[in-house]
């Protein structure tokens, strides 16, 4: 919790001002859903609003996943190719974050670069309807607007939300629920609580899940979380970046521990390009690195699937 506190805060000082981002949270957990560090923002003294729980938040490109493994699921692979090239959707056009295109590309290229228009058009092949009841069956609870630009992360979640649901990547497929309490025990050790349970069950498939963990693996081997990087470790994730820089994230994963960066201000200002690529992923980057200090590193649960 400390390490969070500090990464967060120290962050936000150092560089808050110059690129216009007000606050900030941090969620971390293992990957069964136990909470080990729940920041809410840079100062509690000066706002007692918990970001991590209740803010509702676009999250950007950080929702695709959700997208990927719907489309997985209907008999696509990280092999698949689809063309990246403009879409128009009732005269909607979404442009890639580079406003270039790259023509046929496999799907793992189309994810670990965030390239928006592969993910509307896999949106629309597999329909905006699959894609919420998957975001739901992985724990996300806020509503979701099952439109065209839900593939994009438009429909608003919580930090925690997109954590937990992240968590069933980390841990072989299971759905958890977070908690922060285990047992409670009198002072003289009798027992007056003790959480059962709890979990969501089998939410992802083996091979699915073996084929979503190396999609998100590359996105920080060669992808837009490259500074989220852990030398020596296997870790996965995404960035996501909503319009005008209005939110920065960085959701990501090993085998021992899962967490979220967001970054934005309270009254949905832009920042001044602040990406999830950039200063999110760094933040996540040095949590990680120091949280894994000294551990035997440990691949990802999933496996990485191989074509």
């Amino acid at each position: 919790q400390s390490l969070a506190e500090s990464t967060l805060v120290q962050a936000l000082d150092t560089q808050g001002g110059k690129l216009a981002i007000g606050q900030g949270a941090f969620v971390a957990m293992a990957p069964d859903g136990a909470l080990r560090a729940l920041v809410g923002g840079r100062s509690y003294a000066k706002s007692q609003f918990n970001r991590a729980t209740s803010a509702l938040r676009q999250p950007g490109s950080s929702f695709k996943p959700f997208v990927y493994l719907t489309a997985i699921e209907s008999g696509l692979t990280p092999d698949t190719i689809r063309d990246d090239s403009p879409v128009s959707i009732k005269g909607w056009h979404p442009e890639n974050y580079s406003r270039d295109y790259r023509g046929p590309v496999t799907l793992q290229t189309a994810l670990s670069l965030s390239l928006n228009t592969v993910a509307v058009k896999l949106g629309q092949e597999v329909g905006p309807k699959a894609v919420v009841k998957t975001a739901q069956r992985l724990g996300i609870r806020s509503p979701l607007q099952a439109n065209a630009s839900l593939a994009l992360g438009t429909s608003e979640v919580s930090p925690l939300e997109m954590t937990a649901a992240y968590a069933a990547f980390a841990n072989g497929g299971t759905g958890v629920t977070p908690f922060a309490i285990r047992e409670v025990k009198t002072t003289a050790g009798k027992l007056l609580f003790k959480r059962e349970g709890g979990g969501l069950g089998p939410v992802i498939s083996a091979d699915a899940l073996s084929m979503m963990d190396s999609m998100m693996r590359e996105t920080l081997v060669t992808g837009t979380g490259r500074k989220a990087e852990i030398p020596g470790w296997d870790a996965a994730g995404k960035t996501g970046t909503t319009q005008d820089f209005r939110d920065a994230w960085f959701v990501g994963f090993t085998s021992r521990l899962v967490a979220a960066v967001w970054l934005g201000n309270d009254n949905n200002a832009p920042m001044k390009k602040v990406s999830g690529g950039g200063l999110p992923a760094e933040i996540w980057g040095k949590f990680m690195k120091a949280a894994h200090a000294g551990l035997p590193p440990a691949p990802l649960t999933g496996g990485l699937w191989r074509h």
